[in-house]
């Protein structure tokens, strides 16, 4: 029996048998690590070997390494710091970060460990070893990991461990982490979802895998889709739609369309298109008490809102005059009109700030909602088409369709799906926002969901109502944004790395699909949102405006059609 090759070692690998070894040390972590990382640094085409190496610190020698790196950093802020020293902020933050991990050890709510963590790139020649360890050290940087080559320690970096980690390493080679940040790497996790009853969303982007949501089986059915103009908003809300409908036959959609692009897509599905705020010949009456079940009172509040979205410089006395007159005028029966409201206004006092801006009903472009209501909302698949409204007054519009169709859903028996576009426009206003916030998370009881396309989520960051209304969706899908702002980096719990990447996803129009990051629950999964080809045929031919050809067929990882 011939004994097996002794391995030769290079500048910086290690040639066992036919395999070279290529080691990479891991030189400096980033400040924030997502769990299962290493799914996501790993590459599914190339044989990667990683060695973890742990060993925990004794409680004692643990406080004693706190308690110095917190003098450390205590003394650099009294010295004002030296030449190369980190920023007094920094500092600041390094301090007060091992104050607290030093309790929460104390507490023995965390353990330190000494980690060693060395990624082996494998391959029969060196040429191709080096190729595919050049590639890991690419992908690492993306996510804020520094990685090494060990130049002239191949060896003692590809050396079997030892039971009490007294081997000779490689310097750098051991770092101490705290119990969650060992946990990021082990065990490492599959974050894939695949929920039963749900949709494709879209393929992860590190190995395809699809990612199925069921938007009906959680406490909140509602989404948000966000992103830059052209980043495939439309497509994705259209598609995403679309297999609702496919899993629910019975679903009812209702769409809130701005922009008149996703007409012809109700009407494939057999559905019809309400067209308001164009010539008058249909109309929602916005103060018709039907629309909360005959809750006059709430009708009252709400109409108030409601009018707030067209009038938002109103002050506070107007608003207070405002809220009596309809309360007034609620107490009554019959269904009011715009024109009852300003006799009521009227009464204590015509022109006044307030009866001057409530003349656009009487007398002005929207003297057409004076009225009974003339809309049947019917069964199936609605959209509520408002591109013929002036672009000031769209907020208004949305605000009282949203209003008529939280009635439609309250009598709906079946699930309900409500499109709105531009939501932007009601998340400014702080009580705009707050009747938004009000219908989403209420919505819900009545087995409906809400799906919510805006271009950024800072205009929802900018109130409490908007960022209740945030805290509310279920699954978020970040598309390519201009920048992520700190705001919205500290409500999303983005990483570094993520938030630097959404600016940089690619556009429908550069991949021939979109990318964005899902924040489903706790998992941040960077997608590939795709369409079949029946699906991209389908929605490109049907869908209108400049949302219209944001899809794909293929999915250029592998060049196949999926």
């Amino acid at each position: 029996m011939s004994r097996p090759a002794e391995p030769v070692e290079g500048p910086s690998t290690v040639r066992r048998a036919s395999s070279v070894d290529a080691p990479l040390l891991v030189e400096r972590f980033p400040q924030e690590v997502p769990f299962g990382v290493l799914g996501r640094l790993i590459p599914t085409s190339t044989t990667v070997e990683i060695r973890l190496q742990l060993h925990p610190v004794p409680h004692g020698r643990a406080l004693e390494l706190l308690q110095e790196a917190d003098a450390v950093a205590a003394s650099e802020l009294v010295g004002g710091g030296g030449h190369g020293s980190a920023a007094p902020a920094q500092l600041e933050s390094e301090a007060a970060s091992a104050h607290e991990l030093g309790r929460r050890v104390a507490e023995r709510e965390q353990q330190l460990f000494r980690v060693g963590l060395t990624f082996h790139c494998r391959a029969p020649s060196p040429r191709r070893a080096e190729r595919h360890r050049a590639d890991l050290v690419r992908r690492a940087q993306a996510l804020g990991f520094r990685l090494r080559r060990p130049l002239y320690e191949a060896g003692l970096a590809t050396a079997p461990p030892t039971l009490d980690g007294a081997e000779p390493r490689p310097a750098g080679y051991w770092h101490t982490l705290h119990t969650d940040g060992v946990a990021a790497f082990f065990p490492f996790l599959d974050e894939a979802v695949a929920e039963p009853n749900g949709i494709l969303v879209g393929l992860l982007l590190d190995d395809a895998a699809p990612v199925f949501l069921s938007r009906f089986d959680h406490a909140s059915h509602s989404w948000g889709i966000f992103g830059t103009t052209g980043a495939g908003k439309t497509f994705l809300a259209a598609l995403t739609a679309l297999r609702t409908h496919w899993m629910h036959p019975a679903l009812d959609l209702v769409v809130l369309d701005p922009l008149g692009e996703f007409g012809g897509f109700v009407r494939a599905l057999g559905g019809s298109v309400v067209s308001l705020a164009r010539d008058g010949s249909a109309r929602l009456n916005p103060l018709d008490p039907t629309t909360t079940g005959g809750d006059r009172e709430e009708k009252a509040a709400r109409v108030g809102a409601i009018l707030r979205a067209l009038f938002p410089s109103l002050l506070d006395e107007e608003a207070a005059r405002l809220d009596s007159a309809l309360e007034r005028i609620y107490q009554g029966g019959g269904t009011p009109t715009f024109l009852d409201l300003i006799a009521e206004v009227e009464r204590g006092g015509a022109g006044t700030r307030l009866s001057v801006l409530l003349e656009v009903f009487r007398s002005g472009s929207l003297r057409s909602l004076d009225g009974p209501s003339t809309v049947d909302w019917g069964s199936g698949p609605t959209c509520v088409d408002l591109s013929g409204a002036a672009d000031s007054q769209l907020a208004f519009h949305l605000a009282y369709v949203l209003d008529a169709v939280y009635g439609r859903v309250r009598r709906a028996a079946v699930p309900t799906l409500l499109l709105i576009d531009e939501a932007h426009l009601l998340a400014r206003d702080p009580v705009t926002a707050a009747f938004l916030d009000r219908l989403v998370r209420h919505i819900r009881h009545f087995e409906g969901g809400v799906l919510l396309l805006s271009q950024n989520p800072d205009d929802f960051l900018q109130n409490e109502s908007g960022r209740s209304l945030l805290r509310n969706l279920r699954a978020t899908v970040l598309l390519r944004l201009p920048e992520v702002s700190r705001a919205c980096r500290e409500f999303f719990d983005l990483t570094d790395a993520e938030a630097e990447w959404i600016p940089r996803a690619r556009l429908p129009r550069e991949a021939g699909y979109s990318e964005g990051l899902l924040r489903h629950g706790p998992a941040h999964l960077p997608l590939a949102c795709v369409a079949s080809t029946p699906e991209f045929e389908f929605l490109t031919s049907v869908l209108t405006g400049p949302g219209a050809s944001a899809g794909s067929r293929t999915y250029p990882s592998n060049g196949t059609f999926i």
